[in-house]
């Protein structure tokens, strides 16, 4: 909506209708710091990989199997790797 306005309320109006657009209004805003921080953090251990795990990452991401990635990256072992990018893509 314009200018950050979440609900529009027409007068004459009731008490309980403002009072439900203030709850809703505090209900979207702390739904959206929660998401921004979330992102923020997932941003954060992103960045804390190092190029070789970003790149593994990418290739977990795309559904490869680590002998698959492997081979890939003309490695014998990339479990270590594999198991550090699982934990700094884990959303939840």
């Amino acid at each position: 909506m314009k200018d950050g306005a979440v609900e529009f309320l027409t007068k004459p109006f009731r008490d309980q209708d403002l009072l439900d657009a203030i709850h809703q209004a505090l209900d979207s805003d702390r739904a959206a710091r929660e998401q921004r921080a979330k992102a923020a953090e997932l941003r954060r251990r992103y960045e804390s990989l190092t190029p070789r795990e970003r790149e593994v990452m990418q290739l977990v991401v795309r559904g490869m199997l680590n002998k698959q990635i492997a081979s890939e990256l003309g490695a014998s072992e990339v479990r270590s790797n594999a198991s550090r990018t699982g934990h700094a893509q884990d959303a939840s």
